[in-house]
């Protein structure tokens, strides 16, 4: 049987442009996305109980825009006065762009990276004299605390928001071909969601070695791993394996 179907575990793209529309196109395969987890606020009661004062801090470490969203809407819930003097520590441009959205932009003092936390952190060392807030959720990488600390930054780690499993009971059975998945919780959604889940046929794809692992944990089978030498990203992984498996497949009729 030749693969027909994928499912990808992430919102459907908001652009025409997107590799995996073009994949469905060239390879005649259909594609659905579903999200597997979503991002819940961590309530003001349960923050309040980590006893972090977020207004001691002079500077923020953002390093995503769901980062931003939620230590905004924390500071408004708390009713804490955004800091005219707070400094602004942003993994990327986009983010630091993205402050648009809560601060006048051009009357905060802004610093971004090109996407590489080793980069900013080299920012942040030029101020160490400052005392950060790295927001965070409850799943996050946790080198970046631990460079935080070799470096010998003051800083407080604040979970301000949980990734969780998605309710994906409307799907009824997990009938695709190709499933992709992108983090650890997204198998753990999985599971969660459809316990007596049987892969049979069904083929894995992970992105990156967390994600892989996971699999591996969870006593799944993974088919195709991203990234590789050949294959930088999933649609490259995807073309090439389902290429190669549905020419087999002709080729056994």
């Amino acid at each position: 049987m030749k693969i027909k179907n994928i499912l990808v575990s992430q919102p459907k793209p908001e652009s025409d442009k997107s590799p995996y529309l073009d994949l469905a196109q060239k390879l005649s395969v259909k594609i659905d996305f579903r999200p597997f987890v979503q991002v819940e606020s961590v309530s003001v009661k349960n923050f309040r109980k980590t006893r972090i004062d977020i207004s001691k801090h002079s500077a923020i470490i953002l390093t995503s825009r769901t980062a931003v969203d939620h230590f905004f809407n924390m500071c408004e819930k708390l009713k804490i006065m955004i800091n005219d003097n707070w400094k602004f520590f942003c993994l990327s441009e986009a983010i630091a762009f993205y402050l648009q959205k809560y601060v006048i932009y051009r009357k905060r003092k802004v610093f971004s990276s090109n996407g590489s936390f080793d980069d900013l952190l080299k920012v942040i060392q030029e101020h160490s004299e400052e005392f950060f807030l790295l927001p965070l959720s409850n799943v996050h990488k946790f080198e970046i605390p631990k460079k935080l600390e070799k470096a010998n930054i003051k800083y407080t780690k604040a979970i301000l928001y949980k990734t969780v499993a998605s309710d994906l009971s409307d799907l009824k059975d997990i009938n695709y071909d190709i499933l992709v998945f992108f983090s650890p919780s997204g198998i753990v959604s999985l599971l969660k969601n459809f316990p007596d889940f049987n892969q049979r046929d069904i083929r894995i794809a992970a992105f990156g070695p967390s994600t892989a692992k996971a699999v591996e944990n969870h006593k799944l089978r993974l088919d195709i791993k991203v990234p590789t030498p050949e294959c930088s990203s999933m649609t490259l992984a995807l073309e090439k394996y389902i290429t190669e498996f549905n020419k087999n497949a002709k080729k056994k009729k």
